[in-house]
């Protein structure tokens, strides 16, 4: 669900600005709230209670293990605004079948021998699909969804923000990752941002301080429970004026500090410079060209504002799987050629594999999550890298295997399901060799 174009060829030339005038116009713009509701209704589910009458949580963190997958599946209903992102229905891509099956695929772990039926009903999982070469390998859904679920992408949504960044990138609206933010976002002027450039967003190195900690915390003293405060609040501008008061913690570039704000702000770098949304943008770049079979959408900082960049787009399980075949592909010529295996990598000592937290694996790109070369299948030239979201979302893309796999899961604060998924995907991406 975006809302329909207004200015559909409005681009800002190279290394120019949007005014005070014309942000505030683009903000303006979409299809919010009610209005999306009421032309993209909840999906229904295997719940056997109408999409308004399942329970759902007042603050999409804070919720139980009883209403936790129905607030996943129904964030339309949160206090939230929110804009479509539309396809369009006329020019559905199939998706076709694989002919394989992945019910006798086993793998290790912990020492006990599991399947993949076993991995879905003992860990909350409520979706999974896996690609091979863009055909269905498997698809199954839990915990009341259906194929016309539209759930939750948590943080997911940043991995599409930074694909959004290289689209302006590769039409000219941004002229270069090292350029300024402040070039494009000139609300920010006078902050600690007025040193970082868009690449240091990107790589989440800018040396701005920020707590992410309230994922698990949403009403806390950290910076989510900030930012949320605000967005449930529907305070026009209070997102912004968190990210303009945010101090300096480090030198631009020198550490690594995961920040959901810092997504935000690049979501305000797509808007200012091309003139449009970002959820109109990922519609018109993405969304329809790639023949989704439903239309989406993206919560808001308030009624009319700006996506929230860092989290909660909502899309059905095969248009997740579609985005993913075309990151793996290489971006179709949407994004400058080399943009994946560059998104997809650390580029730097900072965002290197093994140094971001103690402890963990992982490596830093564009706002993807880079694997280690060795686990689940991620050897060969072409890096092996996956989207995260809160509460155990997951879009693994391994092109060199050409396998994608899309995760929804409820899972509670503190479970981690990483090293069995994984453990998992090795034995899935063996089989459909």
């Amino acid at each position: 669900m975006t809302f329909r174009p207004i200015d559909s060829h409005h681009v800002l030339s190279r290394r120019s600005t949007l005014t005070a005038a014309g942000i505030a116009a683009v903000s303006a713009l979409g299809v919010d709230g009610a209005e999306a509701r009421s032309r993209h209704p909840s999906t229904s589910s295997r719940s056997g209670l109408a999409p308004e009458a399942e329970p759902i949580a007042e603050n999409l963190l804070d919720t139980t293990p009883e209403n936790q997958a129905a607030t996943y599946r129904h964030v339309d209903r949160q206090r939230l605004a929110i804009r479509a992102i539309h396809t369009d229905p006329a020019r559905t891509t199939p998706l076709p079948r694989n002919g394989t099956s992945l019910s006798d695929v086993c793998y290790v772990y912990k020492g006990t021998r599991r399947t993949v039926e076993s991995f879905v009903s003992d860990n909350r999982i409520a979706g999974l699909l896996v690609l091979k070469d863009g055909a269905i390998a498997h698809e199954q859904y839990a915990m009341g969804n259906t194929e016309t679920t539209r759930w939750t992408s948590m943080s997911i949504a940043k991995s599409v923000t930074a694909t959004l960044i290289g689209a302006a990138l590769a039409d000219g609206a941004i002229g270069g990752l090292d350029d300024p933010v402040l070039r494009y976002v000139p609300e920010l002027n006078g902050s600690a941002y007025r040193d970082n450039t868009i690449r240091q967003l990107l790589q989440m190195s800018s040396g701005v301080k920020w707590i992410e900690a309230g994922a698990n915390d949403p009403y806390g003293d950290n910076d989510i429970a900030r930012m949320f405060k605000g967005i449930y609040g529907k305070q026009r501008g209070a997102v912004m004026e968190l990210m303009r008061t945010r101090p300096r913690a480090a030198a631009p570039g020198s550490v690594f500090n995961y920040s959901t704000g810092e997504a935000y702000v690049l979501s305000a770098v797509v808007t200012n410079a091309t003139g449009k949304t970002a959820s109109h943008y990922l519609s018109e770049r993405i969304w329809r060209p790639l023949g989704m079979e439903a239309d989406a959408y993206w919560i808001l900082d308030a009624p009319g504002g700006r996506e929230m960049g860092g989290s909660c787009i909502q899309a059905t399980l095969r248009d997740y799987g579609r985005f993913g075949q075309f990151i793996l592909t290489g971006g179709d010529g949407v994004v400058p050629r080399g943009w994946r295996d560059r998104a997809g990598r650390p580029e730097s000592r900072i965002t290197d594999y093994g140094r971001l937290y103690e402890g963990s694996p992982y490596g830093y790109g564009y706002l993807w999550w880079a694997i280690p070369p060795g686990v689940a299948g991620a050897r060969g030239p072409v890096p092996t890298f996956v989207g995260l979201g809160h509460g155990g979302q997951k879009l693994y893309i391994n092109p060199a295997e050409g396998v994608v796999a899309v995760l929804w899961s409820a899972l509670r604060p503190g479970v981690d399901v990483d090293p069995e998924f994984f453990a998992l995907l090795d034995s899935v991406v063996h089989a459909l060799r």
